[in-house]
Parts: C-alpha cells; structure tokens; sequence
C-alpha cells in the first residue's frame, strides 16, 4: 500500500475536490463576462438579406391603380456607439473586478482545502496514536489481570484484587473501542476533504518522520500583516468593492446621452406591376442608408435612481463585509499563532514525559 505524505494528499484534493472545480469554473465564467464587456466598445457588424413585397392602390387622376412590388435587398449593416459618457469603460470595469474577486476566491477554495487536508491529516495522525495508546493500555491491564490472577492462585491476592484488575480491563477495552471509532470519523473526514469515497484506506506516513519547528519565527505582528496582504478571501472582498464602485460609476453615466452610428449598405433589386400593364425589374443597383442618432433619457419613472440607490447600497454592504473580514482575519491569525506556540511548549514538555517513562 503507498503511503502518503502530507504534499500527496494535497495534491490529490486539489484535483478531485469539487469546491475547487466550482471555483476555477466560476472564475471561467467571469472571464467570458469580461470579453463580453469588451466587446461593447467595438462596432457590431451583421449580414443581412431582406425580401419584401407590398401591393396598394395608387391614385392616378380620378382613378386607383392597383401597384405591386417585391424587393430584394442584400446588405451589410453596421452599428457603433461613438460615445456614452464611459457608461461601457465602467461596465469593463465591473467585469474586470469580478473577475479578479473569482480568481481570489478560487485561491481561497484552494487555502481552504489545504487547510481542510491538514487538519484532517494531522487528526487522522493524533487519533491513530491515541488509538495505539490505547491498545497498550489494554495490553498492559490484560498483563495485570494475569498476574492478579496468578498471584490468587498463589494465595498473594484477594478476590477484590482480581475484580479490580478485570474492571481496569474492562474500561482499557472500552477506552480502545472509543478511539477506534474516532479513528473512522477521522478517516472519513480526511476522504471528504480529498474528494474520495472514505471506504478506500488510506496509509499516511507516520508522525515520527515529520520534521516539527522548534519555535516561529514571526511575531504574531509579522503575521497578522502578512495574513492581511496575502489572504485571498480579504483580496476577494477588496476586489467586490472595487466592482461596486464601478457600478455606481455605471449608474450615473446613464444619465447623460449617447451617440450611435447604424449604416447599411447593399444591393437593390425591385420587381414592379400595375395594373393594366406588364411587370417590369429595375436594373441592380447600390444602395445604403447612415443614421447619426443622439440619444437622451429624460424619463424612465425613476428607474435609474432607483439602480443608482442599489449600487450605493452594494458598494456600502462591501466596505461593511470587508471589515468584517479583516476583522476575521486578524482573530483567526490570532488563534492560530496562540494554537501553535502552545503546540510546539506542549510537544516539548511530551518529548521530556516520554523520556522519563521510557527510562522508568
């Protein structure tokens, strides 16, 4: 069976884990939504064919004359915003900041999966070794047993002697039975986190192999500083804002006007008929139309205040939210290097024990 070290395992979620398809996948979907943005700022060209045919009467004099007449018309049309006050650069601009926010949470998808397969991997460890301690322990207790036994036989111990020997091993054996089952959930938490069913085993390599630190190197200033430049989630957040800046930037730019270009141009083919005479074809001949239009919104029964009151709101709620995380941030580093220095006077304080009772 192989065993697996720590940098395995994390490689092994990284890809078969889901959270982190999810978020590559959704940060593919807010690069296409930026092309889409930009692609506004260029003109829009179509190939068109258009068929028409119309018949009326026609007043000629003191009488109607029945006219028909078919249209053929191939062309090429083109349309282009020449300007609208930077309402598309915001539009690109929002894009661009959701995608950087979708980049930052795929790498916040891969920290907590790193951290998931840690802690996992680490818990797995420490149940495994409670596990064998407890084996020991009812190793030790049946040993004892034995020999209260023996010594009964002897006439060197009593009978509640050997009733206290068989209830020690009792509760060894319940003790074992109990981390054996935390061993499983262990087990099983440390599949989920790798993305694989919990029914296949899983050989980790032992903690006797780890190289631990002596001691950090940083200060809990150092890392509470560092944690706020580099943490993805806070980057996320930062991004989000960004965007619901740009977004009120949008919603003021439709206040003002637009310019727009739209041209066709093509080839023309009529088919005529009056009535009482024969039908007759126009020579093909080019044709083209160009439309400068300006345009203005004087009213939309409040609607753009209405989104310009939203956008307000949103860029509000994500200045909020990124405090609140900073604030997260700042704890959980806290904890953490607390969690750690403690671990690392505890492991040496367990080394000085298992000194000690080794050599008695």
């Amino acid at each position: 069976m192989t065993t697996y070290t720590l940098a395995k395992l994390i490689d092994i979620a990284e890809k078969n884990n889901p959270e982190a398809r999810a978020a590559w996948e959704n940060a593919k979907a807010r690069a296409a939504e930026l092309g889409v943005a930009r692609a506004a700022l260029y003109p829009t060209m179509a190939a068109a064919a258009l068929a028409e045919s119309t018949r009326d009467d026609v007043l000629l004099g003191a009488s109607y004359y029945r006219q028909t007449k078919a249209v053929f018309l191939p062309a090429f049309v083109l349309d282009y915003t020449i300007f609208d006050f930077g309402e598309r650069s915001q539009a690109v601009a929002i894009s661009r900041n959701n995608l950087l926010s979708a980049n930052f949470q795929f790498n916040d998808a891969q920290r907590k999966i790193i951290f998931k397969v840690m802690q996992g991997y680490y818990e797995l460890l420490d149940r495994q070794g409670r596990q064998d301690a407890a084996e020991a322990d009812l190793k030790n207790a049946q040993t004892v047993e034995q020999a209260t036994e023996a010594r009964l036989k002897n006439g060197l111990a009593t009978l509640p002697d050997l009733l206290e020997a068989r209830s020690a091993t009792a509760q060894a054996d319940y003790d074992l039975q109990a981390t054996i089952g935390a061993t499983e959930i262990a087990h099983g938490n440390l599949a989920t986190a790798l993305g694989i069913s919990p029914m296949n085993p899983l050989k980790l390599e032992t903690i006797e192999k780890l190289k631990m630190p002596q001691k950090i190197d940083e200060t809990m200033e150092e890392s509470i500083d560092e944690a706020l430049v580099q943490r993805p989630d806070l980057l996320g957040l930062v991004a989000e804002l960004h965007a619901a800046g740009a977004q009120v930037k949008e919603a003021r730019r439709a206040y003002s006007p637009t310019l727009s270009f739209t041209g066709t141009a093509g080839l023309e083919r009529i088919y005529g008929e009056q009535y009482g005479f024969p039908g007759t074809y126009s020579p093909t001949q080019e044709t083209w139309t160009a439309q400068l239009a300006l345009r203005w919104t004087l009213f939309d029964g409040l609607a753009r205040e209405n989104r310009l009151f939203r956008a307000r709101a949103d860029e509000k709620k994500a200045a909020a939210a990124l405090d609140a995380i900073r604030d997260q941030v700042e704890n959980e580093v806290w904890s953490a290097y607390a969690t750690a220095s403690t671990a690392l006077q505890e492991q040496r304080a367990a080394a000085a024990l298992l000194t000690a009772a080794s050599e008695s």
